[in-house]
């Protein structure tokens, strides 16, 4: 008669059992110094060892001729308790013996001396399924037993455990079995069983056991059924997931927000048979170490679970802010739990890639976020005005003789021109004549009194796009010449620069000269932030080390360091250049203050 893989190849010694060095060892100097305990609790998730260490134990402590801790296997006692046929070691299930009644009757059994081993041993597995009145009457003999009698207990879930039973026992926590741990295993069942198990297999049963191997092994027992070779496509196939490459290619369409191409993908892969949970429940792990990856790019990196090559974690990765992953992750953390419960888990399904593709469609506060991102992220790339140069705007077409106009008017219409739909009916700010630019002023924007025939055409003409087609096109200070520029011809160059260099979400910041002032001294870029939340915003290697570049490219030098410091700069490094970020340019200011202003009351928000 056929025997399951996980029942065959259950560990018979404490050397075979994978991933809990850490108990075995200790179990087995307990076992070779005779310095055992009475009562034991075995925790942790299933599929990880504990009933198996328990019954190694029970024969370990009975065996006649033990090896190192380890029961021999051999002698009439191992025997014995291995097949059955000695009842002085008893393994019972709390799920169906969880009575009052039926712990007195052990407890009044227990107390009878072994017949045929030197200790009775009593195995209680799910031991947190007992009543209050089961464990209650269990406390007495747990405290005070005969010196022939040792309980096992094993449960997956601790905190049902009453405290009066835990501090009665030694208890050992069973861990997670890693994924290349189990993937070892497997190919060793596989070997031994004859079974065509390619490497590749083996890892996706591994990660998909979830650190159980008694998972793992079944399977691979139902994979490997049909007697064909067993590999990716196989294990997929046969257990009805979705597959790494559709995964990949369903989270690009979510990135892309094309949600008719995501929708489509979830109705192949339904037709074809793929559970839409499963589908559902690898989006999510994908999403997760997505934003792993982006949030702890150093750290995160042994968190993830690998099963996606680097060219696509890097492509995919670049496609998403890290609040729309986490909008998206829990978006599909809430829908998961509630697929069990559905009446049309397709529909549901549907509604969340709907919700994934579009963020203006999830209320929740996580949408919020990543809608508010999307928007920074949008003024973000056109932060720093780069217009087009007077000389260069096309000339209107002559539809009847009319006179030539002057640059002003060349200049005044190529800006009509130019101007968002946002922009066009604002009213001309007031000029400002007591500040004057501290650099020459294009021909193409002179006064109208040094232009001939420029009066009338020019009277309803506002300065203010004068200075925005000035401070469009800035002229960055030469190699080396950091120290010399002055602040307002250098610094809208230099956060032009930075595009690219650093995320998009943290150009707003920069540009705006209430939150950020930069200090450049020594070879060190300063940035003197308003608030701690600022700083907390900046002080991310990504941004450094893009900052530290485009420094090393303004000023002419090698190294420069740079550091994001809240509060105010010194006295003294006052008299150094100071770089404070220019105001936003004409026409996108207000929107990007009112953009910044709702910012800081939504992190406010989240922060509360």
């Amino acid at each position: 008669m056929y025997q399951a893989l996980y029942r065959k190849w259950r560990p018979r010694t404490f050397d075979d059992v994978v991933g809990q060095e850490h108990i075995t060892q200790t179990l087995k100097q307990q076992v070779s110094s005779g310095r055992l305990s009475h009562a034991y609790l075995f925790t942790g998730t299933r599929g990880t060892g504990k009933t198996t260490c328990a019954k190694i134990l029970s024969r370990a402590v009975n065996c006649q001729n033990p090896v190192n801790g380890n029961p021999c296997n051999q002698c009439p006692a191992c025997l014995g308790i291995e097949n059955g046929s000695i009842l002085d070691v008893l393994e019972l299930d709390a799920a169906s013996n969880n009575g009052v009644d039926q712990v007195r009757a052990l407890r009044d059994e227990a107390v009878y001396t072994p017949a045929a081993v030197k200790k009775r041993v009593y195995i209680v597995d799910e031991v947190h399924m007992l009543s209050i009145p089961a464990f209650n009457a269990l406390l007495k003999i747990l405290e005070e037993p005969p010196a022939h009698l040792m309980f096992i207990l094993a449960t997956t879930e601790l905190h049902k455990v009453p405290a009066t039973i835990k501090s009665r026992c030694q208890q050992f926590s069973f861990k997670r079995i890693l994924p290349g741990q189990i993937a070892q295993r497997l190919g060793y069942v596989a070997q031994q069983e004859g079974i065509d198990l390619t490497e590749e297999g083996a890892a996706l049963l591994a990660r998909l056991a979830d650190g159980g191997l008694r998972d793992a092994l079944s399977l691979l027992d139902q994979c490997a059924g049909g007697g064909q070779r067993v590999d990716e496509r196989e294990i997929l196939d046969t257990l009805g997931l979705a597959g790494n490459l559709e995964t990949a290619k369903l989270m690009g369409q979510v990135a892309q927000r094309d949600t008719a191409a995501a929708l489509e993908t979830l109705s192949r892969l339904y037709r074809n048979g793929k559970d839409v949970g499963s589908v559902l429940s690898e989006l999510s792990g994908l999403a997760r170490d997505l934003l792993l990856r982006k949030t702890a790019p150093q750290g995160g990196a042994a968190l993830l679970t690998g099963g996606y090559d680097e060219a696509t974690m890097r492509s995919l990765g670049e496609q998403f802010t890290a609040q729309r992953l986490l909008q998206i992750l829990k978006t599909l953390q809430a829908t998961l739990p509630e697929l069990s419960r559905s009446v049309n888990r397709r529909t549901d399904a549907e509604l969340c890639l709907i919700r994934l593709s579009d963020e203006k469609l999830d209320e929740s506060f996580a949408g919020l976020s990543a809608r508010v991102a999307r928007l920074e992220e949008q003024l973000a790339k056109g932060g720093p005005v780069q217009a087009a140069p007077a000389q260069s705007a096309p000339a209107a077409p002559v539809q009847q003789p009319a006179p030539a106009p002057t640059p002003v008017q060349t200049h005044t219409k190529s800006k009509v021109e130019d101007t968002p739909p946002w922009e066009e009916e604002r009213p001309p700010l007031p000029p400002e004549p007591e500040e004057e630019p501290s650099w020459p002023e294009p021909e193409s924007v002179r006064p109208a009194a040094s232009m001939p025939q420029a009066a009338a055409p020019v009277q309803n003409v506002a300065p203010a796009p004068q200075t925005a087609a000035a401070a469009a096109t800035p002229t960055a200070p030469a190699a080396g010449g950091g120290n010399e520029a002055g602040t307002s011809a250098f610094w809208p160059s230099f956060v032009a620069g930075l595009r690219g260099k650093v995320p998009p979400s943290v150009l707003p910041y920069l540009n705006n000269p209430a939150k950020v002032t930069g200090v450049w001294k020594n070879k060190a870029l300063t940035l003197w932030t308003d608030t701690e939340f600022t700083r907390a915003m900046l002080n991310k290697p990504p941004i450094l080390q893009g900052l530290a570049q485009a420094a090393d490219a303004c000023f002419g030098v090698t190294g420069s360091r740079v550091s994001v410091i809240a509060g105010k700069p010194p006295a003294e490094d006052l008299a150094a250049p100071v770089l404070q970020t220019a105001a936003p340019a004409q026409g996108s200011g207000d929107a990007l203050d009112a953009l910044l202003a709702f910012g800081e009351k939504f992190d406010n928000i989240k922060i509360q």
